[in-house]
Formats: structure tokens, C-alpha cells, sequence
């Protein structure tokens, strides 16, 4: 896909890594997906490391903060593009979700909100001024895919198609449930049940797909840098796939792809 110059309502624009050790995240992603990364620094948000694919010029892929205190889990979030801040957060709350972090200004960047759907997955909203999101998205080592875990995927649905407007199709994947999630002729994110390779109790999260040439190399790559394979490398009709922590307990997953335009799978009816 060429490099991304604007993203429509509802889809996923941007990933951000909260970590609480900023130069062993470095170099975990930066040796596994071969990314570089620069510091922003901005009126009324501190330093903010930027993920790139190449060098400092290469497009960008996401960015990480610092946690401020061990008692934060570290994680990724995705944000997902809104055109009305305000009236999206209606949704949320009309919804039965809740609004975690007010809407605020990342200095001339965009505008973001933090949010929480109504079974406690955290997600973010974003209005973009001068960041439109990711540089580049559906090639290697960028992101291709979000998905949601969570135990009521027919709350989930309910939920994200108030605030999204969302349609739900049914995939059978490696999960008897799987859920695609469109937005007219696009697909824009999947769902899974909480199921056996989540410890009992973990909570509701989306979790970011990025793209690798081969899924089992990236799988034994990052365990060799200290992360942990929770679904080891297992084909599916997507692609080959599998789900990981970094060293901090952040999860993702890696993927590659079993067609290599990813723009008519995700145009699949």
C-alpha cells in the first residue's frame, strides 16, 4: 500500500506502546521489525519516541511513551479516527463505555481522547491536524490488522457499531467466533473470544498485527530478545500468525499475510 496520507472515520489510525522502560522497548521492536526511532518533543507533552520504518525519514509506524509508575501495565493502544471528537464520545457513554482521558490538544499534531469500551478494553480517539497516523500501513513491518479480545463478543458488537457504525460478519479463522469488522467494502478490525491462551481473569484488550516476512523467524526472534509466544506460529487462511508479549508484557501479534495485497482481503464481502 502506498504511504498513508489520510484515514477515513472509524478506522485504525494509530498505535502507541506504553512502556516503562523506553531503551529495552527500543530495542526489542527496533531488532524485531527493524524499526528506527527519533524523539518528538512538544509544547505540553514531554518527549514522545517515534517509531519509523528505515531511518528518521522513513514513514512513521507509532509512537511510545513512558509509563510514570510500575503499577501501569504496559500495552499498546490503538486509536481509531474521528471527524467529531464530541460527538463520538457521546456514543462511547450513550454506549456504555467510558471516557478516561479528556480531549486534549498533542501540540499542533491532532487531538485525542482516551476511552474505554463497556466491557473495559482501552482504545483512543483521534482528530488529526498535522498527524493524519501511520505513515504507512499493509506492508512489512508496518501494522495491518487490530483486533479486540474480550468474553461477550455480542456486547462488543452491539457496542462498537453504536459508536462506529460497525458491521459485524461472521469468519471462521482459527476461532469458532470470529468477528470481521466493515465499514462498507472494508474490512477494519476482528474480534476473539477470550479464550484458553489468555490467563483466567485477563481483561478485555485490542491488541495491534504487524506484517513479517516469516511469522516463525519473528516468533523465535522475539523470544530470543526476551518476549514470550502465547500462540506459537499457526497458519490460518489469512496468513500465518502468532501472538506474543514484549519483555514488558505488552501484547501483539505478528502475521504474514498469505496474499500479498492485503487491499482485496480486506475488500472481501
Amino acid at each position: 500500500m502506498p504511504e498513508m496520507t489520510e484515514f477515513p472515520p472509524g478506522f485504525a489510525s494509530w498505535v502507541e506502546l506504553a512502556s516503562p522502560n523506553l531503551e529495552a522497548s527500543k530495542h526489542f521492536y527496533c531488532e524485531l521489525f527493524g524499526w528506527y526511532t527519533y524523539t518528538l518533543t512538544a509544547k505540553g507533552m514531554g518527549e514522545y519516541e517515534v517509531f519509523t520504518l528505515g531511518d528518521i525519514q522513513g514513514p512513521e509506524i507509532g509512537g511510545m511513551y513512558e509509563l510514570a509508575d510500575d503499577s501501569q501495565r504496559a500495552s499498546w493502544t490503538i486509536y481509531f479516527r474521528t471527524d467529531d471528537l464530541p460527538a463520538t464520545l457521546d456514543a462511547v457513554r450513550a454506549a456504555g463505555g467510558r471516557e478516561l482521558v479528556e480531549p486534549m490538544d498533542i501540540a499542533d499534531l491532532g487531538r485525542m481522547a482516551q476511552c474505554s469500551d463497556s466491557q473495559g478494553a482501552y482504545f483512543a480517539l483521534w482528530v488529526a491536524y498535522n498527524l493524519k497516523g501511520a505513515g504507512v500501513v499493509d506492508e512489512p513491518s508496518a501494522m495491518c490488522w487490530v483486533e479486540l479480545a474480550c468474553p461477550d463478543i455480542h456486547e462488543a458488537r452491539r457496542f462498537y457499531g453504536d459508536v462506529f457504525g460497525w458491521k459485524a460478519v461472521d469468519r471462521s479463522y482459527y476461532s469458532p467466533a470470529y468477528t470481521n469488522w466493515k465499514i462498507g467494502d472494508w474490512s477494519v478490525a476482528g474480534m476473539v473470544p477470550l479464550e484458553e491462551w489468555w490467563p483466567p481473569g485477563f481483561p478485555s484488550h485490542w491488541i495491534p498485527y504487524f506484517w513479517v516476512a516469516d511469522c516463525d523467524a519473528a516468533a523465535a526472534r522475539a523470544t530470543d530478545l526476551g518476549g514470550l509466544v502465547h500462540v506459537p506460529p499457526t497458519d490460518i487462511q489469512p496468513g500465518r500468525f502468532s501472538v506474543m508479549t514484549d519483555p514488558a508484557g505488552a501484547r501483539l501479534a505478528v502475521i504474514t499475510p498469505a496474499v500479498a495485497d492485503l487491499d482485496s482481503v480486506k475488500k472481501r464481502p
